[in-house]
């Protein structure tokens, strides 16, 4: 062990990835820090004050974890795309009784401001950003704040851009990361190269710490990160199952299903390219689906979480990494250690 991640008293090189719309809770966190590694809390799609009490609880019981917030690089959607996609998703959300007469394009910034100015005043050791790059002055008041600060990037331009803003270290995210894409560049589609290969194009184009995403699931793919000088590898979907994961029944079942065929990098549920187990939804919608983040996210929202509640695995968002046939069903700090080579 040793950089940053070191720095914060962590003895394993194993981050617990940030996971919005519920997996990543304050327990999946705290058994992070527990196992010797470190967790990140997901600040998108959390009001400020349901960020600042999750900050508490694991600052109760952990003293090295992050928060990663999502950075506006809003993708506005063509409105006749919108509708035309709305009149595509009538038939289903009409199964769940989810009305879409009258529904409208929503683009807000996930209460940007707030939740910057949250962790300013109330710093943590470490916060993240994604979708877009924060302003060089907020990376500056965070890290006077005693916050270090990293920026998640697809590629090595991405990684100078980040640099130029004074970032402590980069989360570099391969295309076979589970969930939503990092890059900058939604409408474009992100370079399929290997994990290794992009971490020595970025460490050739910068000198920063990297910490290393995207389809990592087994302790050979950790060390196979780090000889190519991670310092730390971030892991999320191998964490699902996991009991302290607060990802759906449905979610978790979807995982675990042996018919599942694969992953698909999709906008089908969010209008931004994020990669998901393959399932009735994504077949159905991929091929018409538009981009526009936040405005697609916000209409198919509602039908999803419907669907969670359901129990219906079809018709819900299975984020999923590449590596998902090993996310299993033990205590998240035993699938971190067994990463990190300890067992």
């Amino acid at each position: 062990m040793n950089g940053l991640l070191a720095g914060l008293g962590a003895t394993i090189p194993l981050v617990a990835a940030p996971m919005a719309g519920g997996p990543s809770t304050p327990a999946l966190v705290l058994a992070a820090a527990d196992a010797g590694g470190l967790g990140f809390l997901a600040g998108g799609y959390k009001t400020p004050d349901q960020l600042a009490a999750q900050i508490a609880e694991v600052r109760g019981g952990a003293s090295r974890f992050g928060v990663n917030l999502f950075a506006p690089n809003p993708v506005p959607v063509d409105p006749d795309a919108f509708f035309r996609y709305a009149d595509a998703l009538r038939e289903l959300a009409g199964t769940y009784d989810i009305p879409l007469d009258g529904v409208a394009p929503v683009e807000d910034d996930d209460g940007w401001e707030a939740k910057a100015d949250l962790l300013v005043s109330d710093p943590v050791p470490v916060v993240s950003f994604t979708f877009g790059l924060p302003p060089a002055d907020l990376v500056r008041r965070l890290q006077e704040a005693g916050s270090l600060v990293f920026q998640t990037v697809t590629s090595p331009g991405e990684a100078a851009l980040a640099a130029s803003l004074g970032v402590d270290g980069l989360v570099v995210q391969s295309i076979k990361a589970g969930g939503h894409s990092g890059t900058l560049t939604p409408a474009v589609p992100v370079q399929d190269i290997l994990l290794a290969e992009l971490l020595d194009r970025v460490r050739s184009t910068v000198r920063l710490p990297v910490w290393a995403a995207g389809g990592i699931s087994t302790p050979a793919g950790v060390r196979d990160a780090l000889g190519h000088g991670a310092e730390a590898v971030v892991v999320g979907t191998v964490l699902l199952r996991s009991p302290e994961s607060g990802a759906s029944a449905a979610y978790k079942a979807g995982l675990a299903d042996p018919a599942r065929d694969g992953t698909v990098v999709t906008t089908a549920f969010s209008g931004r390219p994020a990669r998901a187990l393959r399932n009735r939804f994504v077949d159905r919608f991929h091929p018409v689906a538009p981009g526009g983040y936040p405005a697609i996210h916000h209409l198919t929202s509602p039908l999803r979480k419907a669907a969670a509640a359901a129990g219906d695995s079809e018709s819900i968002n299975l984020w999923a990494g590449t590596g998902f046939r090993d996310a299993t069903e033990e205590p998240a700090a035993d699938i971190l250690r067994r990463l990190a080579g300890l067992d």
